[in-house]
């Protein structure tokens, strides 16, 4: 039984929320440079010079990428052989992000009630996903989520009647009427599988992915591509001004379902699709 106080847990949170707003993981940077080379549209080309600069600003300046600094997701997988000490760990998770945003100067847009609308002025609660697992370390994964890509994702509850080429159709439909609000070239997660909840949560999962790494299952992988290139054919391009590089990668997570249904989930995420890791 190895022990970890819950200070620990709320410093390394803190860290990470401000290192996710301000840098963006190596593989997604590379794809955004990437970018100019496979844009055809002299517009595309302009505006990934302007996504590069402001990735080159944010580094030099220590501001934050986007000025949506998102809603803090966190992942945590917690070894069963992990003894947390010195408090609620919930507790420690939300003083991590609140000491996060408010240190690191980043926005805070969360609010405590849906309907009141009151600013909690710290971007708290965190939303908090928890895993038990194997082993005596916890595996932390912050994920700021902005908004403007947030409010384009989409879940649909297909029959086992659908087809492969249905299921391209419902995501590419889903980017389609998302158009520029996502802020292209974009990231794209896909659930599929599960019932309603966990086909969201493996969309969400599968956009914090690093954008480098395919589904390991060829099947699957074979249908990220596919729906990569069906996304692109859209014409929506960088930051909406037409182009031919609408979305960057399409992450692909899935999971066992009912014999009756097949669910399926689009989270859409900006270019700067943020996320941090630590192990402790």
């Amino acid at each position: 039984m190895r022990e970890i106080h819950v200070d620990t847990i709320e410093k390394t949170i803190r860290d990470l929320c401000i290192q996710a707003n301000k840098v963006l993981p190596e593989s997604l940077e590379c794809c955004i440079r990437d970018g100019k080379d496979k844009e055809q549209s002299e517009a595309g080309k302009s505006v990934f010079d302007d996504l590069c600069a402001n990735l080159d600003a944010a580094r030099e300046t220590g501001l934050p990428i986007c000025q949506d600094t998102g809603m803090a997701v966190i992942f945590l997988r917690v070894g069963q052989d992990v003894h947390i000490t010195g408090g609620d760990l919930r507790e420690a998770v939300n003083r991590g992000v609140a000491a996060g945003y408010l240190d690191g100067y980043l926005r805070c847009s969360v609010v405590g009630d849906p309907l009141e609308r009151v600013n909690t002025g710290n971007n708290t609660p965190a939303v908090l996903h928890i895993d038990i697992v194997a082993g005596e370390q916890i595996e932390i994964d912050v994920c700021p989520k902005g908004f403007g890509s947030e409010n384009m994702s989409a879940l649909r509850m297909f029959t086992p009647a659908a087809s492969e080429d249905d299921l391209v159709g419902f995501v590419v439909d889903t980017i389609r009427k998302a158009g520029s609000n996502p802020c292209p070239p974009i990231v794209v997660g896909v659930g599929i599988g599960g019932d309603f909840e966990l086909c969201a949560y493996l969309a969400k999962k599968a956009l914090c992915r690093d954008v480098a790494i395919r589904n390991p299952k060829p099947r699957y992988a074979e249908l990220e591509e596919k729906m990569l290139n069906a996304v692109n054919r859209l014409g929506i391009g960088p930051q909406g001004f037409g182009g031919t590089v609408t979305a960057l990668a399409v992450n692909i997570e899935q999971a066992p379902t009912h014999i009756a249904g097949l669910p399926i989930s689009v989270n859409v995420g900006c270019h700067v699709t943020r996320h941090a890791s630590a192990v402790l």
